[in-house]
C-alpha cells in the first residue's frame, strides 16, 4: 500500500499561505533542507495537488528543466483534485473530479511509491478526515508572519486527528522539520 506524505511550510503563528513571500531568516542555509526535500520528492511516484496548488506549481515548474528537482516535477505522475479544472496542460497530469477522495483512497491501496502533497488546504483536510494522510512534515519557520486571513492559517474546523512524532530535524536556517506519522 502506498503512503501519502504531506509536506507543509508553516510559520510560528500558523500561517501556511504564500511562503515564497516570507522572510528568508537570519541564518545561513547549509543545504540540509534541500536534501530533505530532494529525498522526499525522489522517493515519490505521484504528486498530489488541489487545484490551487496545481495553478501555482504548473507554470513555475513546467518552465524549468535541467536540474533534478525540475526534471522530477515535470516527469512525475500528477493527480489534481478539482471539479473546475478540465484541461491540464502540465505533462503527466490527471484530474480527479467529483469523487477525488474516494479515487485517491482506491489508488492508495495499490502498489507503488509514495504520494507527495505540498501545502495544506481543502484537499488535505478531506484526506485527513478520511485517515488517508500517513505522514505530515511541518517545516516550522522561525518567525511570525504577523498578518493573515483565516484561510491563510493551518487551523480550520476539522475532526480530531492524532499523529505520533517520528522525527525532529533542526536546520541551520532556523527551520525545524517536525515529522509526524499515524
Amino acid at each position: 500500500m502506498r503512503r501519502i506524505v504531506n509536506s507543509t511550510y508553516i510559520s510560528l503563528d500558523g500561517v501556511i499561505e504564500t511562503p515564497q513571500n516570507w522572510p528568508s531568516g537570519r541564518h545561513e542555509d547549509d543545504g540540509q533542507g534541500l536534501q530533505l526535500q530532494s529525498q522526499l520528492l525522489q522517493s515519490s511516484e505521484v504528486l498530489l495537488m488541489g487545484r490551487r496548488t496545481y495553478e501555482g506549481f504548473a507554470p513555475v515548474w513546467s518552465a524549468k528543466s535541467g536540474d533534478p528537482f525540475s526534471d522530477k516535477f515535470n516527469s512525475i505522475e500528477k493527480w489534481v483534485a478539482s471539479t473546475t479544472l478540465t484541461e491540464p496542460e502540465w505533462q503527466n497530469t490527471e484530474v480527479l473530479g467529483e469523487d477525488a477522495v474516494e479515487e485517491i483512497r482506491a489508488r492508495k491501496q495499490g502498489s507503488g511509491g509514495d504520494i507527495v502533497q505540498y501545502g495544506f488546504g481543502e484537499l488535505s483536510y478531506a484526506l485527513m478526515e478520511q485517515g488517508l494522510i500517513d505522514e505530515l512534515r511541518l517545516w516550522v519557520h522561525p518567525f511570525f508572519v504577523g498578518e493573515a486571513a483565516a484561510e491563510d492559517l493551518i487551523f480550520r474546523p476539522a475532526s480530531q486527528t492524532i499523529f505520533d512524532l517520528a522525527d525532529t530535524t533542526p536546520l541551520a536556517s532556523g527551520i525545524v522539520v517536525l515529522t509526524y506519522r499515524k
